[in-house]
């Protein structure tokens, strides 16, 4: 069998490659080894939004009387919780097989490897194996939760993220490991519903990779809700020899132990890079990444990589976004690069967490003189008649040129918010313009403009 182009791997990298692909009259196949939707869509992004929208509606219910509701006091049914959670992701599965079927894409069903010679053996689940050819291999292959040493996951007592999907009991106690957005989602989620939760983070603040304010605004968002969380903490040692777990933790203070009844270990992704036959083709890897140029291919004429095995920020819509501009390449059109310092992130806790662009920080250590505008949502009417004041919107300017630097949002909602910024800095809108881009009142999105206004003085609602 011979094709344009063979996708190996289909998550929202792979299968989104995989349809651009055909709709640009390239024969297509795409290879996949466990469920259509990859990672994302089955133990990632989908599943773990719908228990998260799970634990904000049990919040929701026990603080009605805060909106004039007097209801019986509610319990968590876990198991229904995580039954809806596989639920949407097994819809999602299917819809992405519609939409792969819809748009003529062969799927095939086992494991990949690449050969030399543009072709890849694939092996089913019953062993046997077929070579398939193509002018073009794309390989979009993902990446697993890491292990560290000194948390060596048994999926029993020390899990990742996919064990933490679908426990079959709800724990009592949990520590969880990193907190990045999915040790903050799942530590919200799980203190949400009742569970006592204690984020341990080596860095000095959580979610380390935003602005420190968000931060610090975010550490005093979960405290408030009972979360305990330690900082410039690490793991040294989990002992699963007793019922539980014994957590041995490194802190400024000292050494202390945490006793709980499952540990969660959520310190970053590992790329998928193994045992897929590039080493037999000649690809070169670095630091555990696949390495490509602003076009994804590879060192290797006609293999190409897109995704998080390849450098760049491991987010599915970044995968998305490489591999469309891959396969538009291949096919012959002038895409341009991705700008990968537009890539809007985003964390799904409650207040949700949302950002695009440069830090403070980094805009300070660039050499750019900056304007800081800020706008907090406890003078935002549409958040005080929501119930939900916690949180700000942050953006930082080019003094210079007023370019929009970076905007950092924490607070409900704000990830629906993000992309108007993203939107801004692509069409290298100035904060004048947008300040002077009407907002509808009331609305969340109105902190935006004020916060733009504030940068320069002109803010009316502080």
């Amino acid at each position: 069998m011979k094709y344009d182009i063979i996708v190996l791997g289909s998550g929202p990298g792979g299968y989104v490659t995989a349809i651009r692909a055909s709709q640009l009259g390239l024969k297509t196949a795409v290879i996949e080894r466990e469920s259509l939707g990859g990672i994302c869509l089955n133990w990632g992004c989908i599943p773990t939004k719908a228990l998260l929208k799970s634990a904000n509606v049990f919040d929701y219910i026990l603080h009605a009387e805060d909106y004039g509701i007097k209801v019986a006091k509610p319990t968590a049914d876990f198991g229904g919780m995580v039954e809806r959670s596989r639920g949407v992701a097994d819809g999602m599965s299917k819809g992405v097989a519609f939409l792969l079927k819809k748009n003529k894409v062969d799927v095939i069903m086992g494991s990949g490897t690449v050969l030399p010679g543009k072709r890849v053996e694939v092996t089913a689940n019953d062993k046997s194996t077929q070579v398939i050819e193509a002018d073009n291999i794309i390989i979009a292959t993902g990446a697993r939760s890491r292990q560290l040493p000194s948390l060596p996951q048994d999926g029993k007592k020390i899990i990742g993220y996919r064990e933490a999907l679908i426990l079959k009991n709800q724990p009592k106690k949990m520590v969880v490991v990193g907190s990045g957005a999915i040790g903050v989602e799942f530590a919200y989620f799980y203190n949400a519903i009742g569970t006592d939760v204690t984020v341990v983070e080596y860095m000095d603040s959580i979610v380390p990779v935003e602005d420190k304010e968000i931060g610090k605004q975010l550490g005093r968002s979960l405290k408030k809700q009972g979360i305990s969380i330690k900082t410039s903490a690490e793991v040294t040692s989990v002992d699963t020899s007793g019922s539980g777990c014994v957590v041995t933790v490194k802190t400024k203070k000292g050494e202390e132990t945490i006793e709980c009844d499952i540990v969660l270990s959520a310190v970053g992704v590992i790329a998928n890079i193994e045992n897929i036959g590039l080493e037999d083709v000649g690809i070169a890897t670095d630091k555990g990444k696949i390495i490509v140029d602003d076009f994804y291919s590879t060192n290797i004429p006609g293999y190409f990589a897109i995704g998080d095995c390849v450098p760049g920020q491991a987010l599915a819509h970044v995968a998305s976004a490489e591999g469309i501009i891959c396969v538009e390449k291949i096919a012959g059109d002038s895409p341009d690069p991705l700008d990968y310092g537009n890539i809007p992130g985003c964390t799904y806790c409650f207040p949700e967490v949302a950002s695009v662009g440069m830090t403070e920080e980094a805009a300070k250590d660039a050499g750019y003189e900056i304007k800081i505008g800020k706008f907090p949502f406890s003078a935002s009417g549409k958040a005080s008649a929501a119930g939900h004041k916690d949180g700000f919107v942050k953006l930082i300017f080019d003094a210079k040129y007023g370019e929009l630097l970076g905007g950092h949002m924490i607070g409900a909602n704000v990830t629906e918010m993000v992309a108007e910024l993203v939107a801004v800095r692509k069409l290298e809108t100035t904060g004048h313009e947008l300040i002077k881009t009407v907002h509808p009142h009331p609305t969340l999105s109105e902190a935006i403009m004020e916060a733009a206004a504030a940068a320069y003085g002109e803010v009316i609602h502080l």
